[in-house]
């Protein structure tokens, strides 16, 4: 397979396992606690099942937050496997606010190379891949058949999936004041201390808070333009939106040492993060 093929099954994949959630969104949520006492829905299970029936047959194993104890003495010859968050936000989806999103992406020797991210209640899509740059998809009831593939309508801003049109990132920000983006339900003293001194370099500061990976999204985009992430995140919370950062020309990088953060380490908590 090349790389537009892995691309799209990624799509395809996060799209259908979409459709299995929004039912689950739409009713009653049933909400079980994991063992580090985080929330566990149906929908995070019937997310991953039908994301790992799309993915299994393609030669990279799948790490998922409904999977992820894999050992490390396994995992860690894996120069490329999936990185799987079935619905990222799940506090978001608790809520009802619809800031939650499926990701998935692709690493290739500890770096994510494809990424899509998929919301649901929106129906909006963010995939990118090294080969081709990062593309947001804003049309409503996306439908992908099997033998679609992507092409490139001869504009450099936009490719077309199907019968859809996607608009390549980041988009112009016409003359906003500096933004930064946070956390809706993990705002952390250390984030509130670095967005301070941002206000103190800027002066004039635009707060947005946001769910789940649509934060990464947001600076891809160019509606942010930085996203700093001082509090705990897991590697499959960040690895699609860095794939989709990454490839819109911006950077996900360690606070602490500055270098790009990377995936499958033996602790598979991230570092404290800033995006820009």
């Amino acid at each position: 397979m090349t790389l537009d093929l892995y691309l799209y099954l990624a799509i395809q994949a996060a799209i259908k396992a979409g459709e299995e959630i929004m039912p689950i969104y739409n009713s009653e949520i049933q909400v079980e606690l994991k063992e580090d006492n985080s929330p566990l829905t149906q929908a995070d299970k019937k997310s991953n099942e039908v994301i790992t029936e799309y993915l299994k047959d393609t030669p990279y194993p799948i790490l998922s937050e409904e999977g992820k104890s894999i050992l490390y003495s396994e995992r860690k010859g894996w120069e490329r496997f999936w990185l799987v968050d079935p619905l990222d936000g799940t506090k978001e989806f608790i809520k009802r606010n619809g800031e939650f999103t499926v990701n998935i992406a692709l690493i290739e020797n500890g770096i994510p190379i494809i990424g899509v991210i998929y919301v649901p209640v929106t129906d909006c899509l963010y995939f990118a891949s090294k080969e081709r740059g990062a593309y947001i998809v804003k049309d409503h009831n996306l439908e992908f058949e099997f033998d679609l593939q992507l092409n490139n309508p001869g504009e450099a801003n936009e490719m077309s999936i199907g019968k859809h049109s996607g608009i390549k990132l980041p988009i112009k920000k016409n003359g906003r004041p500096f933004t930064v983006v946070a956390s809706r339900s993990h705002l952390s003293e250390d984030t509130e201390t670095y967005i301070n001194k941002l206000k103190e370099k800027h002066g004039e500061v635009e707060m947005i808070s946001s769910g789940s990976s649509l934060k990464l999204c947001l600076v891809a985009e160019g509606k942010a333009d930085v996203y700093p992430r001082l509090a705990p995140t897991m590697e499959w919370d960040t690895a699609a939106g860095q794939a989709i950062v990454e490839c819109a020309g911006k950077k996900v990088v360690d606070f602490g040492t500055g270098l790009p953060m990377t995936y499958n380490k033996e602790n598979l908590l991230n570092p404290h993060f800033i995006v820009e």
